[in-house]
């Protein structure tokens, strides 16, 4: 039992998980297999944010639903789309791999206005069982 219920600093690190699925369409250039052929997925998403302070008047780290509202934001420009057919894609295959990196990078700049959190991950999943994400070590969690 805790003698003092939650000291105003504690050590350790908050952690806020959302998740959003978009569908859209890609082919994979030189692959060498089926997916060089154009083909769609209904691709899962899950971001992680972390801090070290909570919000004092609501005990919070960040509200859920405008983590989600951001997150959602990035997705909509690939929802629905034809992934090579956007700018970023145009040299470089749509991977879940550099599907997570831009994810992560448009995220970042959403959440850049919101010193409490660190954006540490984002996942894309293809299908449930493989799963790709994007993180950049060395990041320190904001607080």
């Amino acid at each position: 039992m805790i003698a003092t219920p939650f000291p105003s600093h504690g050590r350790g690190l908050y952690q806020l998980t959302v998740s959003m699925d978009f569908a859209a369409a890609h082919c994979l250039r030189h692959y060498g297999g089926p997916c060089e052929n154009l083909h769609g997925h209904n691709f899962a998403v899950e971001a992680v944010v972390s801090g070290k302070k909570l919000e004092p008047k609501v005990d919070i780290l960040m509200d859920f639903k405008e983590l989600k509202n951001r997150l959602g934001a990035v997705v909509a420009e690939l929802d629905h789309r034809h992934l090579n057919e956007l700018a970023v894609f145009q040299k470089r295959n749509p991977s879940s791999e550099l599907l997570a990196r831009y994810i992560f990078e448009g995220l970042r700049e959403k959440l850049a206005d919101n010193p409490q959190v660190t954006l540490q991950s984002v996942s894309v999943s293809e299908k449930a069982s493989s799963k790709a994400t994007y993180m950049e070590p060395g990041m320190e969690p904001a607080g």
